[in-house]
C-alpha cells in the first residue's frame, strides 16, 4: 500500500487533515490503536512545530506534504516542508523528566515524546526541502 501524497497549506487550521491521513494509513496497515495514537502524536507534534516555527513565526508561507509507504514489516509516514532546516533529533532532551510538572519549564517535551513514540525516525534536508520519516514496525501477518 502506497497512498497518494497529500499536500496542504502549512497552517495550524489545516493540520487535522494530516492526522486524518495518518490515522487512515495506520488503520489500513493494521497498526494497533495504541501505535496509531503514538504515530499520530508524533506527526502532529512535528507538523505543528513546522507550522509554528518554520512558517508562521518566520512569516514564510509554505506547504506540508505527507505520504505513506507500507512494506510487509513496517509503515513509514513521510512529511516534507520547505521551512527553515531543523533536525528534531538535535533538540535537547528534557533534563527534568523526574521533576513534578509544576517545577518544569514549559516546552521541549513534545519533540521528545514524538521521537520516543515511533519505532524509528529520520530527518534529511535536500534541495531546500526538509523530510521527516516516521516508522512503525508491523506485526507479521
Amino acid at each position: 500500500m502506497n497512498l497518494e501524497p497529500l499536500t496542504i497549506p502549512g497552517r495550524a487550521d489545516r493540520l487535522s487533515q494530516l492526522l486524518d491521513y495518518v490515522s487512515w494509513a495506520a488503520t489500513a496497515a493494521g497498526l494497533a490503536e495504541a501505535s496509531i495514537y503514538r504515530l499520530s502524536l508524533a506527526v502532529d507534534e512535528i507538523a505543528t512545530n513546522i507550522v509554528m516555527h518554520g512558517y508562521e513565526a518566520g512569516e514564510q508561507p509554505g506547504d506540508l506534504t505527507i505520504w505513506a509507504d507500507r512494506r510487509p514489516e513496517r509503515l513509514a509516514i513521510h512529511l516534507e516542508d520547505t521551512g527553515r532546516p531543523f533536525d528534531p533529533r538535535e533538540a535537547p532532551r528534557p533534563d527534568n523528566l523526574d521533576r513534578p510538572l509544576e517545577e518544569r519549564q514549559d516546552g521541549g517535551l513534545g519533540i521528545f515524546l514524538a521521537l520516543w513514540g515511533v519505532d524509528d525516525f529520520t530527518y534529511e534536508r535536500r534541495g531546500g526541502v526538509n523530510r521527516c520519516t516516521f516508522v512503525m514496525h508491523l506485526e507479521p501477518a
